[in-house]
């Protein structure tokens, strides 16, 4: 953060910064068959308490919290989020393709559904919780994940959400390197 006169400025530029993801392709977005059960499904994983949606705001908020004092490591966030989008909308289209409905409300196997709420973030201060924190939530992220794929009889379905497990995984690689800056 730079200071001229009585300006504050935030001079760390995020021009350039592209999603962090495995050097890895994606399979095709397409459904052996329209499943609703499977859409509700991915509805947990697109915006639940355990979702892209709460990933992305949550590393966005970071991010906007740490460029002022970490730079490289605001932007490293900032890439991950970016590939927490990615995630976000091949979620959104499996969804759409599986006769569900992108409305921000996750819907459980019991009948209940919850709308997407910001009390599921995690905001702590230092940068060393935000890290951690990241880590635990592409923890549980992969572990409902993995549920989900044992849940999902429709190999195209389970081999995109395999793929983004890969660039889950290669998250937690990037932050725990990140713990190493501090």
């Amino acid at each position: 953060m730079e200071r001229t006169s009585n300006k504050l400025i935030n001079s760390c530029s995020f021009a350039g910064i592209r999603p962090f993801m495995m050097d890895l392709p994606y399979p095709p977005i397409q459904v052996c068959e329209r499943n609703l059960s499977y859409a509700n499904l991915l509805s947990i994983d697109y915006c639940g308490s355990v979702s892209e949606l709460s990933a992305i705001t949550q590393y966005i908020n970071n991010e906007n919290r740490l460029s002022c004092q970490s730079c490289s490591i605001a932007k490293t966030i900032l890439g991950i989020a970016m590939a927490e989008m990615m995630h976000l909308q091949k979620l959104g289209e499996l969804i759409f393709l599986l006769g569900g409905n992108v409305d921000f409300t996750a819907k459980y196997c019991n009948g209940r559904k919850r709308l997407w709420t910001p009390e599921y973030l995690t905001l702590p201060q230092s940068p060393e919780k935000m890290i951690l924190a990241g880590i635990e939530s592409e923890k549980a992220a992969i572990h409902q994940y993995e549920m989900h794929i044992n849940m999902i009889n429709d190999c195209d379905v389970t081999a995109v959400l395999k793929r983004i497990i890969k660039d889950e995984e290669y998250h937690i690689i990037l932050l725990h390197a990140l713990l190493k800056e501090l």
